[in-house]
């Protein structure tokens, strides 16, 4: 199961009734951060989730909105005595981006290890699930972001009863290993079905609409997408500062055929996105105005 938060649903500035951009996810025991704007830690603090098992910190772009949060929130972890690894994801200039905020939070008890991203797309393999980062249409360089969790075949007992393998090994095989039995190898694909559908859920923001978008979100589980502007006679401005209107955000979800959609990144001026989704729906049924620290849990199919 994958739990989801929208921290923040802020752009531009932060607001008294909203914070700046950010995304949490929660697997399997670690943290998977997505942008971390002004008034991530309060927005966690609230939502009563903790911070001490974030596995990674993935950045879409360096803009103030989506990352000025970090420095107070690293200061955290360090004051929590953590001493693992922090990875962090991001375009290039990574390195130096975090260095130059960190002269407010020089000393950590941690090393930070920074993954920089170029080209179209990338995937990075983490521990028990998939990251994968692809360019969108920005003015400066922007990266959403898919989490994947693989999901293996059924384990087919008749299989490994034939085969004779002991049944304390058949959890080895379910996680995908190998095992020996009377000298013979015994690998996972001999006694797993096919791959299963896992979980997929796609957050991209700061963008134009692009194909490199709806061919990454393709049938994602969720489909966390800005939504600049939802008012009527705000398209050239969009186009303008690259940003996307609710309805654009819309028709993405819906060429990507996702089973939802969760509205982001509004304009400060933008006081109820609420009021604007009956048109929205029009064009894809299962969209939401997200909001701060909305929630959903995400499981696999029974299948």
């Amino acid at each position: 199961m994958l739990d989801i938060c929208l921290l923040g649903c802020g752009g531009m500035m932060p607001l008294p009734y909203r914070h700046l951009t950010s995304l949490m996810a929660r697997y399997n025991g670690k943290g998977i951060l997505i942008d971390c704007g002004e008034g991530t830690q309060v927005s966690i603090k609230e939502k009563g989730w903790s911070i001490k098992p974030l596995d990674v910190i993935c950045f879409t772009h360096y803009h103030g909105d989506h990352i000025s949060g970090l420095p107070g929130l690293l200061l955290t972890l360090g004051n929590a005595e953590r001493t693992e690894p922090l990875t962090m994801i991001g375009p290039k200039g990574l390195e130096r981006v975090v260095n130059a905020l960190r002269v407010i939070a020089p000393e950590l008890p941690f090393p930070i290890e920074f993954i920089e991203i170029s080209g179209n797309s990338v995937e990075i393999q983490r521990e028990g699930y998939r990251i994968q980062a692809f360019k969108v249409n920005h003015n400066v360089t922007c990266y959403g972001y898919n989490i994947i969790i693989d999901r293996a075949g059924k384990f087919d007992i008749e299989k490994a009863t034939a085969l004779e393998i002991p049944k304390q090994c058949w959890g080895i095989l379910q996680k995908g290993e190998t095992v020996e039995v009377n000298g013979r190898v015994i690998t996972s694909q001999d006694v797993l079905g096919p791959a299963r559908k896992g979980i997929k859920v796609t957050y991209c923001t700061d963008t134009r609409p692009v194909d490199n978008i709806v061919e990454h979100a393709k049938d994602a589980d969720l489909f966390i997408c800005e939504g600049m502007y939802g008012e009527e006679g705000k398209e050239e401005k969009a186009k303008e500062y690259k940003h996307m209107t609710f309805y654009e955000a819309a028709e993405l979800a819906k060429k990507a055929n996702v089973a939802k959609m969760w509205l982001t990144h509004y304009s400060p001026s933008l006081v109820r996105p609420e009021e604007y989704m009956d048109k929205v729906k029009e064009i894809f049924k299962n969209s939401v105005a997200g909001k701060d620290r909305k929630t959903c849990e995400i499981d696999f199919s029974n299948d």
